[in-house]
């Protein structure tokens, strides 16, 4: 008889068991599935952070670039060889000698404006204050 009530006692918690499964396995499925959709977001977002990792190397690259050509196409040319001056008509040697001075070059911006005071000015003339 004891075998018995112990045979009835462990079908009890076998039928117990597999009916408390049964109970837990729509949110498991359930739960299998959000897993499943959130693995798949997850790969699609991390494709497209490194597609904009791709892109923004390739942007920062151009700027880089642009920069380069900027300071170059911003520095004086190189200055013109001498000539030999050959006579020629009238007025031609004023004519070269204004095309060989070169423009004064541009103030970066870094740089300190001149200072204007009394010892970099001269006075001139009657009434110049």
């Amino acid at each position: 008889m004891g075998a018995m009530k112990r045979m009835m006692m462990l079908s009890v918690l076998v039928l117990a068991g597999a009916a408390g499964c049964d109970q837990s396995k729509p949110e498991l499925d359930a739960t299998k599935a959000q897993l499943t959709a959130m693995t798949t977001e997850r790969d699609s977002l991390k494709t497209q952070l490194d597609a904009a990792n791709q892109k923004a190397t390739a942007l920062q690259a151009q700027v880089t670039d642009l920069t380069a050509k900027l300071a170059a196409a911003s520095a004086p040319p190189p200055a013109p060889a001498a000539e030999e001056e050959k006579p020629g008509k009238k007025g031609e040697k004023k004519k070269a000698a204004a095309k060989a001075e070169a423009p004064a070059p541009a103030p970066s911006p870094g740089a300190a404006p001149a200072t204007t005071g009394p010892g970099s000015e001269t006075r001139k003339g009657r009434g110049h204050f």
